[in-house]
């Protein structure tokens, strides 16, 4: 099984891997440079947070062992993969009920910003295959897949 691993030492908070997620899951072809920062459909799956000494946390999904939010989705929209040891979400499943985003103890998940009816969440960037978009993007290395 593959994981997203953060050094946050390594963190300088410059959001590359933000803007690449954004990128990677926006419905508009194109590079980074055509992402429209302003179109609230363009919403990324990890963010970064500033603490109170400077540093910089980067907030992922964790794929965890045994995730908070698959246990608590009631419509069985989030599932564990035993394969692949991915948490995948399935829309068409999802009640909007939340309890998964109220649930996460990582603050990870998210009620999407448009609509309010699905949940934002890292899907490994699986359709694209190979790396994560966040991991290849990352400059300073902080992001990195390891085999677990």
């Amino acid at each position: 099984m593959r994981r997203i691993i953060i050094d946050a030492t390594k963190c300088d908070g410059c959001k590359n891997c933000t803007l690449a997620c954004m990128q990677a899951h926006s419905e508009r072809e194109g590079s980074i440079y055509d992402l429209d920062l302003t179109d609230i459909s363009n919403e990324s799956r990890n963010h970064i947070v500033q603490a109170f000494d400077g540093t910089y946390k980067p907030i992922f999904c964790r794929h965890c062992d045994q995730p908070e939010c698959v246990m608590s989705c009631m419509s069985g929209a989030l599932q564990k993969d035993k394969e692949t040891g991915l948490v995948l979400y399935n829309e068409a499943k999802c009640g909007s009920c939340f309890m998964c985003v109220m649930n996460c103890p990582y603050g990870v998940l998210k009620a999407d910003t448009k609509t309010r009816t699905k949940v934002i969440k890292c899907d490994f960037c699986i359709d694209a295959g190979g790396e994560p978009s966040c991991v290849k993007a990352c400059p300073k290395q902080a992001i990195y897949v390891e085999e677990v």
